[in-house]
């Protein structure tokens, strides 16, 4: 009886000890084949479309996608609130990659914008749309807390939630009649986890990564890439740091490098470290690490 009992153990245990290793190294793999080797020239122009729309694109991560995709060849849509902005940013892409530009001012804060924004792409070749406009807290804060909650509660919602479903109604009939196209939406690392005090805004990041998921399963036999991009902090007004670091990177760097993963992974938190962040973190660390980074005052 004790030797069939030892021979059972020895067995599980040569079994667990295989499945790790096989898990362990197709992980491995797939880490070189998504952080190393990368996408190769997937976003491209000539391979995708002509234009690439970017909303949220004068500043932060939204303008970073804009330039990067520019130097890449594609002319560039911009869309956000504030005309001069857009002229500015819209002058010095056509000058440093000589690319066509269009701009369309729109407050995503408003449902009638929509009209327009139709009016103003139709016509172009759209290869890739990157759904980045978003807005957050100006400082966490219990629910029933929040100045003007009727007003806070339409604005994220029409911002960070009704932008994405809009833009991809907008965008993505021309590319399944093409058969190709990519879709980004900029999510959070806040939508993969509850964030007390940032409740809204990490839930209406969450609807966006379900969303892409779900878009990416119905439209991918059909040519078409959709991601959830799902970025910890980065150098932006909308995080409130100033100074980058490993963990935190510039959004240039950190564009660069998330456009490596596009076609590789459904959801994506777009830089390595970000990456390792979401593997190793647990999610009670996480939401203790939003709420202490606000209290210590770091984003000052």
């Amino acid at each position: 009886m004790m030797e069939l009992l030892t021979d059972a153990l020895y067995w599980i245990g040569a079994v667990t000890v295989a499945w790790v290793s096989v898990s362990a190294l197709c992980c491995l793999l797939s880490g070189i084949r998504v952080w190393i080797v990368g996408n190769g020239n997937l976003m491209q122009a000539t391979k995708l479309g002509k234009w690439a729309v970017v909303t949220g694109a004068t500043d932060g991560i939204g303008k970073a996608y804009a330039e990067e995709l520019a130097r890449r060849g594609f002319a560039i849509v911009l869309i956000s609130r504030t005309q001069e902005k857009l002229d500015d940013v819209s002058k010095a892409i056509e000058s440093k990659y000589n690319v066509e530009t269009k701009t369309i001012s729109a407050d995503f804060g408003s449902v009638d914008i929509y009209p327009k924004i139709e009016s103003g792409l139709a016509g172009l070749e759209i290869g890739v749309l990157v759904n980045n406009v978003g807005v957050s807290y100006s400082y966490p804060e219990f629910f029933l807390n929040i100045p003007d909650i009727d007003s806070f509660i339409n604005s994220m919602i029409n911002i960070n939630i009704t932008s994405v479903c809009q833009m991809t109604r907008l965008v993505l009939p021309r590319m399944v009649e093409r058969s190709k196209g990519v879709i980004l939406n900029v999510a959070s690392a806040s939508g993969m986890y509850p964030v007390p005090l940032l409740t809204l805004y990490s839930s209406s990041k969450a609807f966006v990564d379900f969303f892409s998921r779900g878009l990416e399963a119905e439209y991918k036999s059909k040519g078409i890439i959709i991601q959830s991009v799902l970025p910890f902090y980065v150098t932006t007004k909308l995080s409130k740091i100033r100074r980058a670091t490993l963990d935190i990177p510039t959004p240039e760097r950190y564009v660069k490098a998330q456009l490596s993963t596009v076609g590789l992974q459904t959801q994506s938190n777009g830089y390595f470290p970000h990456a390792v962040m979401s593997v190793f973190i647990p999610s009670g660390i996480v939401c203790l690490g939003h709420l202490s980074y606000y209290q210590s005052g770091r984003h000052s």
